[in-house]
Protein backbone atom coordinates (compact mmCIF):
# COMPACT_ATOMS: atom_id res chain seq x y z
CA UNK A 1 0.00 0.00 0.00
CA UNK A 2 2.81 2.40 0.33
CA UNK A 3 4.63 1.41 -2.38
CA UNK A 4 0.85 2.66 -4.18
CA UNK A 5 1.07 5.70 -2.48
CA UNK A 6 4.34 6.47 -3.01
CA UNK A 7 3.91 5.85 -7.31
CA UNK A 8 1.30 8.13 -6.79
CA UNK A 9 2.96 10.66 -5.12
CA UNK A 10 5.89 10.49 -7.70
CA UNK A 11 3.84 10.16 -10.73
CA UNK A 12 1.74 13.70 -9.71
CA UNK A 13 5.61 15.04 -8.86
CA UNK A 14 6.52 14.41 -12.57
CA UNK A 15 3.75 16.63 -13.80
CA UNK A 16 3.35 19.68 -14.60
CA UNK A 17 2.40 22.88 -12.43
CA UNK A 18 -0.55 23.67 -14.18
CA UNK A 19 -1.86 19.81 -14.38
CA UNK A 20 -0.83 20.04 -10.98
CA UNK A 21 -3.67 22.28 -10.05
CA UNK A 22 -6.24 21.77 -12.67
CA UNK A 23 -5.85 18.17 -10.56
CA UNK A 24 -6.01 19.97 -6.93
CA UNK A 25 -9.17 22.48 -8.23
CA UNK A 26 -10.91 19.19 -9.93
CA UNK A 27 -10.64 17.03 -6.61
CA UNK A 28 -11.75 20.45 -4.70
CA UNK A 29 -14.55 21.02 -6.67
CA UNK A 30 -15.63 17.54 -6.59
CA UNK A 31 -15.81 16.92 -3.20
CA UNK A 32 -17.51 20.20 -2.60
CA UNK A 33 -20.54 19.31 -5.10
CA UNK A 34 -20.54 15.80 -2.97
CA UNK A 35 -20.72 17.47 0.26
CA UNK A 36 -23.47 19.90 -0.49
CA UNK A 37 -25.38 17.24 -2.08
CA UNK A 38 -24.59 14.85 1.02
CA UNK A 39 -25.99 18.00 3.47
CA UNK A 40 -28.96 19.15 1.20
CA UNK A 41 -29.89 15.40 0.99
CA UNK A 42 -30.03 14.81 5.05
CA UNK A 43 -33.29 15.05 6.50
CA UNK A 44 -33.82 17.86 8.55
CA UNK A 45 -34.74 15.80 11.88
CA UNK A 46 -30.92 13.15 11.04
CA UNK A 47 -29.36 14.60 14.28
CA UNK A 48 -32.30 15.20 16.08
CA UNK A 49 -32.37 12.47 19.44
CA UNK A 50 -36.19 11.05 18.42
CA UNK A 51 -35.89 10.84 15.27
CA UNK A 52 -36.48 7.45 13.86
CA UNK A 53 -35.48 6.20 10.50
CA UNK A 54 -36.83 3.49 8.49
CA UNK A 55 -34.43 0.82 8.36
CA UNK A 56 -32.19 0.74 4.95
CA UNK A 57 -33.62 -2.15 2.61
CA UNK A 58 -30.18 -3.50 2.95
CA UNK A 59 -30.48 -4.02 6.31
CA UNK A 60 -33.20 -6.16 5.99
CA UNK A 61 -31.50 -9.10 3.98
CA UNK A 62 -29.20 -10.86 5.91
CA UNK A 63 -26.29 -11.76 3.47
CA UNK A 64 -26.64 -7.92 2.25
CA UNK A 65 -26.10 -6.93 5.60
CA UNK A 66 -22.47 -7.70 6.71
CA UNK A 67 -21.80 -6.36 2.81
CA UNK A 68 -23.50 -3.15 3.03
CA UNK A 69 -21.84 -2.39 6.50
CA UNK A 70 -18.58 -2.98 5.43
CA UNK A 71 -19.33 -0.75 2.03
CA UNK A 72 -21.05 2.15 4.40
CA UNK A 73 -18.12 2.02 6.98
CA UNK A 74 -15.49 2.27 4.44
CA UNK A 75 -17.21 4.80 2.70
CA UNK A 76 -17.79 6.66 6.13
CA UNK A 77 -14.57 6.17 7.29
CA UNK A 78 -12.77 7.64 3.60
CA UNK A 79 -15.22 10.80 4.12
CA UNK A 80 -13.69 11.20 8.05
CA UNK A 81 -9.88 10.42 6.14
CA UNK A 82 -10.69 12.82 3.50
CA UNK A 83 -12.00 15.62 5.80
CA UNK A 84 -9.11 15.39 8.29
CA UNK A 85 -6.57 16.18 5.23
CA UNK A 86 -8.58 18.82 4.49
CA UNK A 87 -8.90 20.64 7.51
CA UNK A 88 -4.95 20.84 7.26
CA UNK A 89 -4.23 24.18 6.73
CA UNK A 90 -3.49 25.34 2.79
CA UNK A 91 -5.59 21.84 1.64
CA UNK A 92 -8.67 23.18 0.15
CA UNK A 93 -12.16 21.84 0.65
CA UNK A 94 -14.64 21.39 3.36
CA UNK A 95 -12.82 19.53 5.70
CA UNK A 96 -14.97 19.73 9.11
CA UNK A 97 -17.78 19.31 7.31
CA UNK A 98 -17.26 15.87 5.57
CA UNK A 99 -15.75 15.07 8.94
CA UNK A 100 -19.27 15.07 10.01
CA UNK A 101 -20.67 13.35 7.25
CA UNK A 102 -18.21 11.01 7.55
CA UNK A 103 -18.91 10.14 10.98
CA UNK A 104 -22.76 10.24 10.42
CA UNK A 105 -22.47 7.37 7.76
CA UNK A 106 -20.13 5.33 10.10
CA UNK A 107 -21.33 3.15 12.62
CA UNK A 108 -19.52 2.77 16.38
CA UNK A 109 -20.65 3.30 19.50
CA UNK A 110 -20.45 7.08 20.56
CA UNK A 111 -21.19 8.11 17.22
CA UNK A 112 -23.96 10.63 18.35
CA UNK A 113 -21.35 12.54 20.75
CA UNK A 114 -18.69 12.71 18.29
CA UNK A 115 -21.49 14.44 16.15
CA UNK A 116 -22.78 16.72 18.46
CA UNK A 117 -18.67 18.17 19.19
CA UNK A 118 -18.46 19.06 15.53
CA UNK A 119 -21.95 20.62 15.52
CA UNK A 120 -21.11 22.75 18.64
CA UNK A 121 -18.82 24.13 16.13
CA UNK A 122 -20.49 27.12 15.16
CA UNK A 123 -19.48 27.55 12.11
CA UNK A 124 -20.46 23.97 10.76
CA UNK A 125 -23.39 24.53 12.17
CA UNK A 126 -24.19 27.56 10.18
CA UNK A 127 -21.97 26.24 7.43
CA UNK A 128 -24.58 23.11 6.97
CA UNK A 129 -27.82 25.34 7.56
CA UNK A 130 -26.71 28.42 5.09
CA UNK A 131 -26.12 25.19 1.98
CA UNK A 132 -29.96 23.58 3.64
CA UNK A 133 -31.37 27.10 2.76
CA UNK A 134 -29.75 28.25 -0.36
CA UNK A 135 -31.81 24.73 -1.93
CA UNK A 136 -34.65 25.69 -0.50
CA UNK A 137 -34.33 22.77 3.00
CA UNK A 138 -35.62 23.15 6.48
CA UNK A 139 -32.89 24.09 8.40
CA UNK A 140 -31.34 21.10 10.39
CA UNK A 141 -32.83 20.58 14.19
CA UNK A 142 -30.33 19.95 16.73
CA UNK A 143 -31.24 18.66 20.36
CA UNK A 144 -31.25 21.03 22.93
CA UNK A 145 -28.17 20.33 25.24
CA UNK A 146 -30.52 19.96 28.24
CA UNK A 147 -32.21 17.67 26.75
CA UNK A 148 -29.86 14.29 26.04
CA UNK A 149 -28.90 14.82 29.51
CA UNK A 150 -32.78 15.09 30.97
CA UNK A 151 -34.52 11.74 31.88
CA UNK A 152 -37.13 10.51 28.82
CA UNK A 153 -40.11 10.74 29.82
CA UNK A 154 -42.53 7.38 30.29
CA UNK A 155 -44.36 6.30 27.38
Amino acid sequence: MIELILKVARAYGALGLITQAVIVAAIAIATTALGVAMVVWMPADYFHAGAASPPAWWRRHPVLLGAGLLVKNSLGALFVIAGAVMALPLVPGPGLLFMLLGFSVLDFPGKRSVERRLLGVQTVLRSLNAIRTRFRRPPLLLEAPDARDAPSPPP
